[in-house]
């Protein structure tokens, strides 16, 4: 899954996003709030990480600018500011849950999976289907209560098949929520995830819509 980190601290942005990416999210960054609130309203994500305290844009401001435009993306609000006056300011703004700094990296990571569960209509962490458990939390999958270890890049394509799995979903949009608009990547890569899936959960998980692109299929 795609995710937005506006954070103008250098340090804590490259915590933040190496995090973000062992927990299997492609992970945009922004430094300041103008290119934040620019991202966040020109691009698809499946959640924003956004910073109060911005250079040139308060978070604030950013947040009720992307509501206002229609942004529904679920938004966790970073900040140093602790006091309640200031978390209302934020949750009024827009924000859909609220963290304050110093905070612990396993608390951000399991408060952005709730948000995104939420978000996404998916209120029960543990897909099953057939044989197949797959926890959105953790990443953990098992086909018939074995465990199966998949690599992160194989977690968040299955992952994004489970969302989508009404409808087919090309080999470019996959591409695109594995790597971003990375235009160095080779979408063929995605073939490689998906076989690499089929050998380890079954070669009838996924199907390939000729022309069109895969579909999950766990029944």
């Amino acid at each position: 899954m795609r995710v937005l980190l506006v954070e103008d601290e250098a340090v804590l942005a490259g915590q933040v996003q190496r995090a973000l990416e062992s927990d299997g999210r492609v992970v945009d960054v922004a430094r300041d709030g103008e290119e934040g609130s620019f991202l966040g309203s020109t691009e698809p994500y499946d959640a924003i990480v956004l910073d109060l305290g911005l250079p040139k844009k308060d978070g604030n401001a950013v947040l009720r600018d992307w509501r206002e435009g229609g942004i529904k993306a679920p938004v966790l609000v970073l900040t140093a500011r602790d006091s309640w006056r200031d978390k209302v300011a934020g949750l009024d703004s827009g924000a859909d849950d609220y963290l304050t700094k110093p905070f612990q990296m396993d608390e951000l990571l399991a408060r952005l999976r709730a948000l995104i569960r939420r978000s996404s209509g998916q209120p029960n962490p543990v897909f099953k289907q057939g044989g197949l458990e797959f926890d959105t939390r953790s990443g953990r999958v098992t086909v018939d209560g074995q465990q199966v270890q998949l690599t992160a890049q194989e977690t968040n394509v299955l992952g994004y098949l489970i969302l989508n799995k009404d409808r087919v979903v090309s080999r470019t949009e996959l591409s695109e929520h594995v790597y971003g608009y990375d235009t160095e990547r080779d979408s063929n890569t995605i073939e490689v995830f998906i076989g690499r899936l089929r050998k380890k959960l079954g070669q009838k998980i996924i199907v390939t819509i000729r022309g069109r692109g895969y579909q999950f299929d766990g029944s």
